[in-house]
């Protein structure tokens, strides 16, 4: 059986995730749901619906998995427990700080319904809280480090976008390269958020807007640029069009750790991910994460899931036997 799958907003994070599906045999683009009108959105799947969000509530017998491809900042808070109570649903909720309470939140909306719900999925959080939990249960007497970057990151561009007087934005973030080198090196060292991450911005201000207060929101933004030094350029539409087309990003988590009667063994893992497209990645890990909910739906169980939650066969369109064969 083919898995349904619909598509709860249709930027770059929903196009990467049309994309996707047509990867995986296993599943089907059944709708995707628009905020705008219906009638103006192109998608790439003729078999597809465009629907208004206002219509998903009358499919829910047609779709198996909703993917909701809304910003951290402001949609998914809401619209995560709201679909929960109606559908499976699979989100990326990537505002770390914040992740307990909106776990919270959906869990009694999925649990209420019967669903399962699956938040923050993709590669940071997502595939990096995964290789943070392998390294860390297996050398226990050690230290976590994750690096970020450089890339662009789509959560933090969206942040500053929907400050007033944005027209359009880029947010970079970059490795401090000393200390991703003396991590590498084995030295242990004690960092700061500060001391391991710079952050970039590009921002397109609209005519006439205060430059001054957009870069002091900016810097002093909580959870996003409050606790990095940030750097703010003010650029026009056509130079950020130009220099800042692409959507890379990447990043590496490394464990370092100490095996024997005297802790005389050094040990270092190192997970290192370096992508042309952050929202095509992403939705890659949402889709397989999708394929993953649907089956622990079918098993009976409800409520709010993570990564950590996930046996990682639930992944896969394999079989167990194939898995086995092929990969022990």
């Amino acid at each position: 059986m083919s898995i349904r799958i619909g598509i709860f907003g249709y930027g770059n994070l929903g196009r990467g995730v049309e994309n996707a599906i047509r990867q995986n045999p296993d599943m089907t683009l059944r709708a995707v749901f628009t905020r705008r009108d219906p009638s103006t959105l192109r998608i790439q799947t003729p078999t597809a619906e465009v629907c208004h969000v206002d219509q998903a509530p009358a499919m829910t017998d047609e779709i198996d998995v909703m993917i909701l491809c809304g910003g951290s900042a402001t949609d998914l808070p809401m619209q995560t427990p709201a679909m929960a109570s109606l559908f499976n649903v699979v989100d990326s909720f990537d505002t770390h700080a914040k992740i307990p309470q909106h776990f919270a939140n959906v869990d009694a909306a999925a649990k209420a319904a019967g669903k399962i719900a699956m938040i923050s999925v993709g590669w940071d959080p997502g595939m990096f809280s995964l290789n943070r939990m392998y390294a860390g249960a297996i050398l226990p007497d050690g230290k976590d480090y994750t690096f970020w970057g450089r890339g662009v990151s789509q959560g933090h561009s969206d942040a500053i976008r929907r400050i007033d007087g944005v027209l359009d934005a880029k947010q970079y973030t970059v490795p401090v390269p000393e200390a991703l080198e003396a991590v590498r090196n084995g030295e242990n060292p004690t960092l700061t958020t500060r001391e391991k991450h710079t952050r970039e911005c590009y921002v397109v201000a609209k005519e006439g807007a205060d430059l001054a207060r957009i870069e002091n929101e900016i810097k002093t933004m909580p959870n996003y640029f409050a606790d990095y030094d940030t750097t703010v350029h003010f650029v026009t539409k056509e130079e950020l069009d130009r220099d800042h087309a692409g959507i890379p990003h990447g990043g590496t988590v490394i464990r370092c750790g100490k095996t024997g009667v005297g802790l005389q063994n050094s040990h270092i893992v190192e997970y290192r991910l370096k992508l042309d497209s952050n929202p095509e990645f992403t939705s890659s890990v949402l889709v397989a994460y999708a394929r993953a909910a649907y089956r622990m739906h079918t098993e009976g169980q409800s409520g709010c899931k993570t990564v950590l939650d996930v046996p990682p066969a639930f992944l896969s369109p394999k079989s167990g036997e194939e898995l086995r064969k092929e990969l022990l």
